[in-house]
């Protein structure tokens, strides 16, 4: 079970549109499948499809055609989703794949936000199976979905300074302050973070990188940092809060395809996101110890603990114990297990 699942399950999700549902939440299905299949959990993938595609709406007729000349107009625009995937299935038809991300990819930054990150994050994940190879064309297609998908939706961040000081990741979101009323939906919450005193200064507050590498490798803090602080900020919004860690983690596994020049732009606007979703969602006390799930120590955690999220099924668990995963991986840090443990407690097991 391996590219050939992917591929299957990849064209079954391209008749549906990215969202679904009458607050049009997002289309997490090809995601959570090449998640599935990367993690060597191929045999669940037709099944999970079958339950989770029955929610989903059809992709929406294309309307008027998107072209070079007047893309900008339809940047934004929910209603063109699918005018914007024919017009980045043409994009490839004529170019090679990378070329074309690498051209998008700065035009469609400044709406990182678009969909709650779920653009970028759709893209991230189609990159990796890209890099991983063979490059299918069903793969391609979903890139073109995932594109459109973040034009169509994008979405700008509360205007914010830009990383010019002293804090690692962890610091700089630990100075995040905190929207006043918790409450309501992405844009109302959006709309309060803006008005936040010290909100421009704590985006600011976080060391610009030097280079790429070093780029790379302070977006690479930043997946940690948010994964781990899950654990214990978590339960302020189990489901919002999982994108404060799988937003970067999608940036980080797309940066090989991307020229470096895009490297430290790319940290700053997937930071600006990250502290956002957490400005907006994110409690200003953390759940006391007696709350949290233990850190696994037993055998084969890594294993059980991706076993656990599987059984769970449901598609925001499955990409955090994913990203968790890749923490657990680099850093051996044990509460990165335990932040995914906590995803699964908190978060509701699909019907």
């Amino acid at each position: 079970m391996g590219a050939g699942t992917l591929a299957e399950a990849y064209h079954r999700f391209h008749s549906t549109g990215p969202e679904w549902g009458e607050h049009q939440l997002s289309n997490h299905g090809p995601m959570a499948v090449e998640v599935l299949v990367r993690r060597g959990r191929g045999t669940e993938v037709h099944r999970w499809v079958d339950r989770y595609a029955r929610r989903l709406d059809d992709l929406p007729s294309a309307g008027d055609r998107i072209g070079d000349d007047n893309w900008a107009e339809a940047l934004g625009d929910g209603r063109r989703v699918a005018d914007w995937a024919s017009y980045f299935a043409e994009l490839v038809a004529e170019r090679p794949w990378r070329e074309v991300l690498g051209t998008w990819w700065p035009r469609l930054l400044p709406g990182i936000a678009a969909g709650t990150t779920h653009g970028v994050i759709r893209v991230g994940h189609v990159v990796r199976t890209l890099l991983a190879g063979p490059e299918s064309g069903v793969a391609v297609t979903e890139l073109t979905h995932g594109l459109a998908f973040w034009a169509a939706r994008s979405t700008a961040l509360p205007p914010a300074d830009e990383p010019v000081g002293r804090l690692e990741p962890g610091g700089a979101l630990d100075l995040v302050p905190r929207i006043p009323e918790q409450q309501g939906g992405v844009a109302a919450r959006l709309d309060q973070v803006a008005r936040l005193d010290g909100w421009p200064r704590s985006v600011g507050a976080l060391r610009p990188a030097t280079d790429p590498e070093d780029a790379r490798a302070r977006l690479t803090d930043l997946v940690t940092a948010a994964t781990l602080r899950y654990l214990r900020h978590g339960h302020g919004h189990p489901v919002l809060l999982v994108h404060t860690a799988t937003a970067p983690n999608a940036v980080l596994q797309a940066l090989p395809a991307l020229p470096t020049r895009l490297w430290a732009p790319s940290l700053s606007a997937v930071w600006a996101a990250t502290a956002a979703v957490f400005a907006g969602y994110a409690p200003t006390e953390p759940a006391p110890d007696s709350a949290l799930p233990t850190a696994p120590a037993w055998p084969d955690a890594l294993a059980e603990v991706l076993d656990r999220a599987v059984a769970h099924g449901d598609e925001h668990v499955i990409k955090f114990a994913d990203t968790a995963a890749d923490v657990h991986a680099r850093t051996g840090h044990p509460d990165a297990l335990a932040a995914a443990l906590h995803a699964a407690d908190l978060i509701k097991m699909p019907d």
